[in-house]
């Protein structure tokens, strides 16, 4: 479809039927030549060239790349010749190059550094992008040529690309009657436009959430420079002489392990609680309510129970039985041992005469203190050692180099999308040249809450392309010179996402589908969680704890308390995070629409049923602001944290009993895990990699989940 304003097609009708086909051309071509997000980049690694792009480049850009788009899906499916791997799958896997590379900008810089244009090019597009998408897969003539190809006839990669495609077919609907896709097309329309909003309404509850606060002394407990940088977030939002605490996208909110003042903790949390839920323009609830409906209504028309069981078919789980059975398994004990940790923290607050029962935003002030009595070990005793970069220089990059042998330099002749943002070059342990890297610390209004990784290129050999990787994150940036100092949760953030990075740099296969970290979900955070345990290990951990004043190294003393403290608070941390795997689980188990109630009501019973509802202790993610499964790709899979948890202590087990974090361990996990993307079977490759399947009791057993 030619870009052309909705104005311009209803005055000229007969004025375009009279353009002659190479006035149509030119014109066509004149977008590609002179829109950047059409072009191929010419930097390293096909890097983007944000210096160039400009939010009027992206619509134009989406609707050339979509009518080329179809000029070639078209060409696919009525090609008279017999269909074959080359002129059937791998024309589909190298289609659509343009809008791949318009939406990989587009959708990065979405998350990242978005805008009321933006924001509206997305609401705009995103019905627009799910009818596309239907298109190519309720194509009934691109689905009979693929299922024309003989399987027999293929091997590696082919084979898996080939099975991959089939799959993805039958499981947006191919095999549906006429009418039937019909009616999935307007259900994906309606979905991809309330997904959106959902996202869109949030960014709106999350900035509607910050808080003001009048004087420093209602903060007391956080650091001068965590006080100065929330007076100058203050005056950047127009509130001179104030202090502004904004919020991030989970439940508890730093801040509450340090604030002294109790009212300011209840504030925080309650505005942290209810941000969505207010009747506003910011109110997600309605909206969540219409998703999790019309995604019963899509598995019920392919012949489905629940949308869980439509979901998993593709996952390690493959269906919603092995899921919650793991999420069981794992949810008696957590809560227990929350029980046991509520306990003492109510028994150290009775001890203080504290007159009051815990509540929810006492727990992390509170812990923290038992967390000292018990270990001897104070959060403000650790951070000075976490300085943000010397931690990524020393820790996560130092870690990769002993763990892989890659290094890393830094490169300021590539344009970034925001002044905060670096870039690194990567190089493997020969020396050659493996990737981009791009690192955006600190939080911002208009990004999205959380931690993430994603590819602005993907690894391919086919179409001859490296990866080009970013890690985004949401740390609080340093204000008048002052130190960026972080606690040792959020340094295991930052070796978890470049985990996730690894396994993109080490990727290794013929075709982008099948690549790095294009793996089922409840896989894809297993090779993250494996180097987190770089974090602690001692070697790495001396590299880069060191004291951003004296530059002395992290004492024996201090690491011999962290690791002892490891597993402390575990209980509270793994039901806050089954619980809202739960709550995912349920809103997408229900087999009748009307076993749906009202948001607070459902996500209360649905907790009360399987035991996590817990007073001290609230899901990590309300459903109000749950944005990894009504906003993001999570739907029906955030218990695959916990299933890709219990894959990385099983294979840390193993590790440990053959040297630990050793190069011919990380070399083996490179080569069984991290350089296969999804081109083997999974669950063979792990096997293979250790020589069993995973066990629960290893997760049990590391977390410190049997209670005495």
């Amino acid at each position: 479809m030619r870009f052309f304003s909705k104005i311009v097609l209803a005055s000229s009708v007969i004025f375009t039927a009279a353009l002659s086909t190479q006035t149509i051309y030119a014109q066509t071509q004149s977008v590609k030549m002179t829109n950047p997000l059409l072009q191929k980049s010419t930097l390293q690694y096909q890097a983007p060239p944000f210096n160039l792009f400009k939010d009027e480049h992206f619509k134009p850009a989406f609707e050339y790349s979509l009518k080329i788009h179809d000029e070639e899906i078209g060409k696919i499916a009525t090609n008279k010749a017999k269909p074959t791997f080359l002129n059937t799958v791998v024309a589909l896997e190298t289609s659509g190059v343009d809008l791949s590379r318009a939406t990989s900008a587009f959708y990065n810089l979405t998350g990242s550094n978005t805008n009321p244009t933006l924001q509206s090019i997305e609401a705009e597009y995103a019905p627009i992008f799910s009818a596309h998408n239907d298109k190519i897969y309720l194509n009934s003539q691109l689905y009979n040529r693929f299922k024309a190809i003989n399987l027999a006839n293929l091997k590696g990669e082919d084979k898996k690309l080939t099975q991959y495609y089939l799959q993805k077919f039958e499981l947006a609907g191919a095999n549906l009657s006429i009418a039937d896709k019909d009616k999935m097309k307007q259900i994906n329309g309606e979905l991809a436009s309330l997904s959106t909003l959902f996202g869109n309404k949030l960014l709106i509850a999350r900035k509607n959430g910050a808080l003001l606060f009048d004087d420093a002394i209602a903060l007391d407990g956080l650091t001068p420079g965590e006080i100065a940088a929330a007076k100058a977030r203050a005056t950047e939002a127009g509130s001179d002489g104030k202090y502004l605490i904004n919020l991030l996208n989970t439940t508890q909110q730093p801040v509450l392990a340090s604030l002294t003042n109790r009212a300011s903790r209840e504030k925080i949390f309650k505005s942290s609680w209810s941000r969505a839920e207010k009747n506003d323009d910011g109110d997600t609830r309605e909206v969540l309510e219409k998703i999790a409906r019309l995604r019963l209504q899509k598995a019920n028309l392919m012949g489905k129970k629940s949308f869980a069981e439509w979901k998993l078919q593709d996952q390690m789980a493959q269906s919603p039985a092995p899921a919650m059975d793991l999420l069981a398994k794992i949810a008696a004990p957590a809560v227990a041992k929350a029980k046991v940790e509520a306990k003492e923290i109510q028994d150290l607050i009775n001890t203080q005469k504290g007159g009051f029962k815990l509540e929810p935003w006492d727990w992390d002030f509170y812990s923290e203190q038992v967390r000292k009595a018990k270990y001897d070990l104070d959060e403000s005793e650790i951070k000075p050692y976490f300085e943000i970069a010397t931690v990524l220089e020393k820790g996560v990059f130092f870690a990769a180099k002993q763990m892989y042998g890659i290094t890393f330099k830094e490169r300021n002749d590539l344009p970034v999308y925001h002044p905060d943002v670096k870039v690194y070059e990567v190089f493997d342990n020969d020396g050659s040249s493996l990737a981009i890297y791009y690192l955006d610390f600190y939080t911002r209004d208009n990004k999205n809450g959380g931690a993430w990784m994603s590819n602005f290129v993907s690894q391919s050999h086919y179409l001859k392309q490296k990866p080009v990787i970013v890690n985004v994150y949401n740390f609080s940036k340093p204000t008048d010179g002052n130190a960026s100092l972080i606690s040792f949760d959020d340094v295991t953030t930052m070796f978890h996402e470049f985990g996730h990075t690894l396994h993109g740099l080490f990727a290794n296969q013929q075709y982008e589908s099948l690549s790095g970290t294009s793996v089922p979900r409840d896989y894809v955070e297993f090779p993250s969680q494996i180097n987190e345990h770089a974090a602690l290990d001692p070697t790495v951990l001396k590299n880069y704890a060191i004291h951003y004043k004296t530059k002395a190294v992290i004492p024996q003393e201090l690491i011999n308390k962290i690791k002892k403290a490891d597993t402390f608070n575990k209980g509270y941390v793994v039901t806050e995070l089954l619980a809202a795997a739960t709550l995912d689980m349920a809103w997408h188990s229900v087999e009748k629409e009307s076993d749906f109630k009202p948001t607070l009501e459902f996500e209360k019973e649905a907790l009360a049923k399987y035991g996590l509802l817990v007073d001290e202790v609230p899901p990590r993610y309300h459903s109000p602001y749950f944005a990894h499964i009504w906003g993001g790709g999570y739907a029906a899979g955030y218990y695959a944290y916990t299933w890709s948890k219990t894959l990385d202590y099983t294979v840390y087990d193993w590790m440990q009993a053959n040297g630990g974090l050793t190069r011919a361990n990380s070399e083996r996990f490179r080569k069984y895990i991290l350089s296969v993307g999804n081109s083997v079977d999974l669950n063979k490759a792990f096997k293979d990699f250790i020589g069993k399947e995973m066990q629960v009791q290893s997760y049990l057993n590391n977390a410190g989940l049997n209670v005495k």
